[in-house]
């Protein structure tokens, strides 16, 4: 199911819901994303100054993806 991101909070909100589901505790997720249990912690509380190359690491080993979708191109006001 696709969720629209715009807060470290809704990171926070989709890491615990999905290490939940999949039935981790927090430890077992910080050893198989390679990051420390603090960080998990850290980042399921929404702590917007996560580094966001741990905080890509732990959505791979939880099997999320991380898309991005630019704004869409603004209209030309060219007469062509």
């Amino acid at each position: 199911m696709l969720r629209r991101i715009l807060t470290p909070a809704d990171i926070g909100r989709v890491v615990r819901t999905t290490r939940k589901a999949s039935g981790l505790r927090q430890d077992e997720l910080a050893g198989a994303a390679g990051v420390g249990l603090r960080f998990i912690v850290e980042l399921e509380r929404g702590k917007p100054t996560a580094q966001i190359g741990k905080a890509l690491q732990v959505l791979q080993a939880l099997g999320c993806s991380f898309d991005i979708a630019p704004p869409p191109e603004p209209e030309s006001t060219e007469n062509t």
